[in-house]
């Protein structure tokens, strides 16, 4: 392959998964009970975690997804199931975890809540990501 070829087809990958990741973060914001940008705005620390930890549990599954794909529409296929994985995966461990209200600490800048929540979405994101393998 050329270097112009490799060179679009990089900028294929970086392009799509990037919007892919977008998605992803306007997916949780839409379905989570917080709205952690507003939190961010206003400064609170643990809505800063939180959200940090899905963005990059996000891009590790995108990443998965890309190293694992034969080509761009497979990583789409691919980086699409994994970024509803993620979601669903993170929404069924927090439902798992009922010892404290993860939307009322999060508004009240629990910042241990937030920081539990950044190594939840992490931790899951590397369970996606392994998975994504052929």
């Amino acid at each position: 392959m050329s270097f112009t070829s490799l060179f679009a087809s990089t900028l294929a990958y970086l392009g799509a998964a990037t919007i892919m990741l977008f998605i992803g973060m306007i997916l949780f914001e839409i379905t989570t009970k917080n709205k952690e940008l507003a939190l961010i705005k206003s400064g609170n620390k643990a809505a800063v975690y939180a959200f940090g930890g899905r963005m990059l549990g996000l891009a590790i599954v995108l990443y998965s997804s890309i190293a694992n794909s034969v080509n761009l529409i497979d990583m789409l296929i691919w980086g699409s199931i994994a970024i509803i994985l993620q979601i669903v995966l993170f929404y069924i461990a927090e439902w798992i975890t009922p010892k404290f209200d993860i939307t009322k600490a999060i508004d009240e800048d629990n910042q241990a809540v937030g920081l539990f929540l950044l190594f939840l979405s992490v931790s899951i994101g590397l369970i996606v990501a392994g998975s994504l393998t052929y």
